[in-house]
C-alpha cells in the first residue's frame, strides 16, 4: 500500500457537520473541485455503494467500506488492478476543536501504474479539497439550540 497524500485541518465545527457533508455525496463538486458528480446508492451507511465521476477522468464505482458516525469514514474505489482508499478521521481535541484528517492510498497489482496517472493530482488537491470543507461545515447552521 502506499500513500498518495495526506491533509488535516481543525475547525470549530462540529464532527456532525462534517460528516453531514460526507454523506449528502450530490453536493461533493460544491467543495471538492475535482469531482464532477457523485451518487450514492441508498443511505450513507458501511457497505453502501455508488459511482463518482472524477473532472477529466472515467467514472469509477466505490463502496463505503467503514462507517463510524462522527469518527470515521473510508471509501474505495476499484480501478483496474488497484484499490484507491480515501479514510477520513475526526476527533475532538483538547482544546474542544475538531481535528479532520484524509489520507489517500493506492494498493492492488497495479497500484504503481495508477500511481503514475492519479498520483500527483491527487496529493496535489488533498489540502485544498480539505479546507473548502471545512469553510462549508463550518457555514453549517449549528445543531445547537439558540439561546434566549
Amino acid at each position: 500500500m502506499m500513500t498518495l497524500g495526506q491533509a488535516t485541518i481543525t475547525s470549530a465545527a462540529a464532527p456532525s457537520a462534517f460528516f453531514a457533508k460526507w454523506a449528502d455525496m450530490a453536493t461533493w463538486p460544491e467543495w471538492n473541485g475535482d469531482t464532477e458528480w457523485v451518487r450514492l446508492d441508498g443511505p450513507f451507511v458501511a457497505g453502501a455503494t455508488g459511482v463518482l465521476k472524477p473532472k477529466g477522468g472515467p467514472k469509477t464505482k466505490f463502496v463505503v467500506a467503514r462507517l463510524v458516525p462522527d469518527h470515521e469514514f473510508t471509501d474505495v474505489s476499484q480501478l483496474l488492478g488497484a484499490r484507491l482508499t480515501f479514510r477520513h478521521l475526526v476527533e475532538i481535541t483538547p482544546h474542544g476543536t475538531t481535528w479532520v484528517n484524509v489520507t489517500a492510498t493506492l494498493g492492488g497489482p497495479l497500484a504503481r501504474v495508477w500511481n503514475l496517472i492519479l498520483g500527483k493530482g491527487i496529493a496535489a488537491s488533498l489540502q485544498k479539497d480539505l479546507d473548502q470543507l471545512k469553510a462549508a461545515a463550518e457555514a453549517q447552521p449549528s445543531d445547537l439550540p439558540a439561546v434566549a
